[in-house]
């Protein structure tokens, strides 16, 4: 149970920290996927809790992998394209 009080905690917490950077868009990313790995602690625990299979955590780490790396590959451009990963300078309007 203690193990399942800390993934939710850090949900919470990875949460709220994505909520509160607004600065730049690399703490967002390292909050997104503190997140996924919070939540694949909390599914990871409620399967071996009930004695299911592991199948469905191969599937979420294939696609939290899939999602980490398309996040990169954005934070990447918008570097190239604009110098830094700050919001204030990216122009939605151009």
């Amino acid at each position: 149970m203690l193990i399942l009080n800390f993934s939710v905690f850090s949900s919470l917490l990875g949460l709220f920290v994505f909520c509160s950077s607004r600065k730049h868009l690399l703490l967002t990313l390292l909050s997104l996927e503190f997140i996924v790995l919070s939540l694949y602690l909390m599914t990871s625990f409620c399967l071996m809790f009930y004695n299911y299979e592991f199948f469905f955590l191969m599937v979420f780490l294939t696609f939290s992998v899939c999602e980490g790396a398309l996040g990169l590959s954005i934070l990447v451009s918008l570097i190239r394209t604009h110098g830094n990963d700050y919001f204030q300078s990216f122009n939605v309007l151009w």
